[in-house]
């Protein structure tokens, strides 16, 4: 027997879902806690079916509309993707990111690699049409694998770790390259109809940054830098992923322009303390376990801890609720639909 999808009337009360948004950025208690869901091909499959509606993903109300460049992708053979890059991930398995089976740098040098043309007019020709019927959304441009994340694809994380100590004019070299060609997407998004920049960087480990805080403040720290000052330049707000224990940064971020801070996992850092310390100059989106309470927690434990969410982190502004991440195909249909309860649920 299906089951029903709540009853989505986020549009039902005067206020557009970008307005929502918009609202909670300037850190001003919205009407209602604007929320933003994503699921892994394996859920939304799930659900597909457990709701008996294969369009029930777009029944949510999700309040952003996410669009970027078009960069290619092919298929070098079955169950294989090259990035635009050249980057080949191995998808046999993970369906949705995968896991890199090429490298493109096998040394530490530039020599001999170019970077895709980040002003072909292809990348970007679809976004008018894409943007055009998304007035009432707040307008994300995406750029995923931003900086670190670009590095290591190409040269393996591993040797780019240790590059940074046997080889940093090298590693200087690759993130000045791949700053400068976000920087130039950031100028060529900025023609359209965007609100505001998505960055995906994942910094974090479960305790701690992965390459430490003083490699971060070294290589990572004044590249943002100019990527968020380019964002900002343009009257567009900042946002970015980062998943993992990145606490120690949050200050940093604020000062380098960060607004909107996303997955905010509660198992990498104390959100409630967060929103005390920072709560007031940095925005969150997420924060509702996908580690722990959506995947091994009951029902109740989700609608206690999404509602929770809304009224501590929502308080004053300041927050999206979502999940931590991207919702996997191991989290209970029950879960996923208790969540989307809550969110839906401030509406009724």
């Amino acid at each position: 027997m299906p089951h029903s999808l709540p009853p989505c009337r986020v549009d039902d009360h005067g206020v557009t879902r970008r307005e929502r948004v918009l609202e909670a950025l300037h850190h001003r208690q919205p009407d209602r806690c604007p929320h933003e869901m994503h699921f892994t091909q394996h859920s939304r499959q799930k659900m597909a079916a457990w709701y008996d509606d294969p369009h029930w993903a777009s029944r949510i109300g999700n309040h952003f509309a996410v669009a970027g460049p078009a960069l290619r992708w092919t298929e070098p053979r079955p169950g294989y993707a090259e990035d635009a890059f050249g980057v080949v991930w191995n998808r046999t398995v993970d369906k949705d990111i995968g896991i890199v089976d090429r490298y493109q740098l096998s040394a530490p040098s530039l020599a001999g690699y170019t970077f895709p043309d980040v002003h072909h007019p292809a990348l970007y020709q679809h976004l008018p049409a894409a943007l055009a019927p998304c007035g009432h959304l707040f307008r994300q441009a995406n750029l995923g694998f931003s900086l670190f994340e670009r590095a290591w694809t190409l040269r393996g994380m591993d040797n780019l770790l240790m590059d940074m100590v046997l080889y940093p004019e090298f590693v200087h070299e690759l993130l000045d390259a791949i700053c400068d060609w976000n920087v130039a997407c950031v100028h060529e998004l900025a023609k359209y109809d965007f609100d505001c920049i998505g960055f995906g960087d994942d910094w974090g480990q479960q305790r701690g940054l992965i390459t430490g805080p003083k490699l971060w403040h070294e290589f990572i720290g004044p590249r943002v830098q100019r990527m968020y000052d380019a964002v900002h330049e343009h009257d567009m707000w900042v946002w970015i992923h980062s998943c993992g224990d990145i606490a120690e940064l949050f200050g940093d971020l604020i000062e380098k322009g960060v607004d909107c801070f996303n997955p905010f996992q509660p198992e990498a850092q104390d959100v409630a303390e967060a929103k005390r310390l920072h709560g007031d100059r940095l925005s969150f989106h997420g924060g509702v376990s996908l580690q722990q309470t959506l995947s091994f927690g009951t029902p109740d434990d989700v609608r206690a801890e999404a509602e929770a969410r809304i009224r501590v982190i929502g308080r004053d502004g300041g927050y999206i609720l979502a999940p931590c991440h991207a919702v996997t195909g191991d989290v209970p249909a029950e879960n996923i639909h208790a969540l989307l309860e809550v969110a839906l649920g401030q509406y009724a």
